[in-house]
């Protein structure tokens, strides 16, 4: 039973290298959403993350022996920092072992925490180091320290649980949490749900790392065949057992956002308190958001209620800022896009511009096809999700064929970048979007598996500052190789997209 977890959750070890963070008003986007909602800083931490409460909480309850031995742990990220922090709090020996593609200010800030720290760089991803780990802790007897699914790290998170009811004693609707293996849920449900069931514990996931929400659904533990990178710290293929145990006890219910909700949360969190989470510490209040929104849509909307979001980490690349910024206003429903439609002739441009009105261009770019028509691939800021509906039809209106793109992925990361118009030279054109884990070789990697014989007839990689790289991609492929290269999407190991039917190639490329 999860009453089990109250006892470890009130005697954990964690206030020697954790703070108890601050549970901070959002006003202004409080006033937007129309509820109270508080931040809940983890991301003031010294590591930048709730990361150390899990960690330095398994590794002090640790018997003596074990300790002397030393601990070892997998991570490129967020867990590595907070059992680094713990060794050397500690005084004990810790391995930590980390993809060869880990970015070195990740590897360097692990190595700072002290002489008992010592980095293993191992394989190209988590599951690769993971495996080393494991032999090397059978190999040197070295105690593993997992990231979420072990009962101590599960208490440890659990006092943010503890500290969000102790700084706010009065009614709370719902604590939204980010779920990734699904340890910060696990410890924060198993404590609120033991001291104040009626608070509605609600897990956040994207749509593209759902371990979790599918898990539950299913009744059993649910492996991904593939998961997104955007939310580095929560892209989990597998949840772990004692907390898919514990979450189906105390999570409520699960909601799915997509990147440009989170975009969007980073910029709301920033706008209130002038700090920049990294995507999965925005999950929570995306996810808040997104609840709020649904909620409107039914009879029993969610009004003057207080909500908390956990603010879980802000281990942010600074180069990643340029890419949240660009998709932050469509996931705030603050900027629609459109591809129209309009006849070549004179006064029809003027005419399409005056229907845009007073609204604010953020994008246009005009395309001529041929004698009779043009195209127009333009984004106009908006007040409200339902207002690029209305933008389109006064367009269709008007005898302007419309595209609304607001949702399309080509149009968002490729196209407004691309726009040029089709060549004769393109027969067999297939176009394809592939994403791939933004490392060194991964391109080639991806060059070398085409056939020889297939040309590229179109190509678009735009660094997004990122741990995922994605690319556009025209291909000639003869009709008659369709089967070699159905093979190839097979085999490849890279997550991709069939675009050659979206409208907007047709318009535009």
């Amino acid at each position: 039973m999860t009453t089990d977890y109250l006892k470890k959750i009130l005697t954990a070890r964690v206030y020697d290298v954790a703070e108890e963070t601050p549970l901070e008003f959002a006003p202004t986007l409080s006033q937007r959403i129309g509820n109270r909602i508080y931040f809940k800083r983890e991301d003031m931490q010294s590591v930048f993350s709730f990361k150390l409460r899990g960690a330095y909480n398994k590794m002090a309850n640790l018997p003596p022996e074990q300790l002397k031995r030393g601990v070892i742990c997998a991570s490129a990220g967020n867990h590595a920092q907070g059992v680094a922090l713990s060794a050397s709090k500690l005084g004990c020996r810790a391995l930590i072992v980390m993809p060869t593609t880990t970015p070195p200010v990740k590897i360097n800030a692990v190595k700072a925490r002290g002489p008992h720290v010592e980095v293993v760089l191992h394989g190209d991803s988590y599951t690769d180091a993971y495996n080393h780990a494991i032999t090397l802790e059978r190999e040197q007897k070295l105690t593993f320290v997992h990231p979420f699914d072990d009962p101590d790290v599960i208490a440890g998170q659990g006092t943010i649980g503890l500290e969000i009811l102790r700084q706010h004693s009065g009614p709370i609707h719902a604590i939204f949490v980010a779920i990734g293996g699904g340890g910060l849920i696990s410890g924060v449900g198993a404590y609120v749900k033991a001291v104040r069931p009626d608070i509605r514990v609600i897990g956040v996931q994207t749509t593209d790392s759902d371990a979790m929400a599918r898990s539950l659904k299913a009744g059993e533990r649910i492996t991904l065949p593939d998961v997104g990178l955007f939310s580095d710290g929560t892209a989990v293929r597998l949840v772990g057992e004692e907390t898919f145990r514990v979450a189906q006890e105390v999570v409520d219910e699960i909601i799915i956002v997509d990147t440009d909700a989170i975009c969007a949360a980073i910029q709301d969190v920033f706008q209130d308190t002038r700090s920049i989470l990294e995507p999965a510490g925005a999950l929570a209040i995306a996810g808040a958001k997104a609840y709020v929104e649904r909620s409107q849509m039914g009879r029993q909307p969610v009004k003057d209620e207080t909500l908390v979001a956990v603010a879980c980490g802000a281990n942010m690349n600074f180069d990643r800022l340029r890419f949240v910024a660009e998709r932050a206003e469509v996931g705030e429903a603050r900027e629609a896009v459109f591809a129209v439609t309009i006849p070549e002739q004179r006064g029809s441009f003027k005419r399409f511009c005056a229907l845009v009105g007073p609204r604010n261009v953020t994008e246009f770019i005009y395309r001529i096809s041929d004698e009779r028509e043009a195209h127009v691939f333009v984004g106009v800021q908006i007040g409200s999700r339902s207002e690029s509906g209305t933008v389109a039809r006064t367009f269709e209106e008007h005898g302007f064929r419309t595209l609304d793109l607001t949702h399309d992925e080509l149009a968002k990361q490729h196209v407004r970048h691309l726009v040029g118009g089709k060549s004769a030279l393109a027969h067999d054109e297939l176009l394809y979007r592939f994403e791939f884990p933004e490392r060194p070789g991964a391109l080639m990697r991806f060059l070398d598996s085409m056939a020889p014989n297939w040309n590229i007839s179109l190509f678009h990689y735009r660094n997004q500052g990122g741990d995922v790289g994605r690319i556009l991609v025209g291909l000639q492929v003869p009709a008659g190789e369709m089967d070699e290269f159905r093979q190839f999407l097979a085999t490849q190991g890279y997550r991709y997209w069939d675009e050659s039917a979206n409208p907007v190639y047709k318009l535009f490329l």
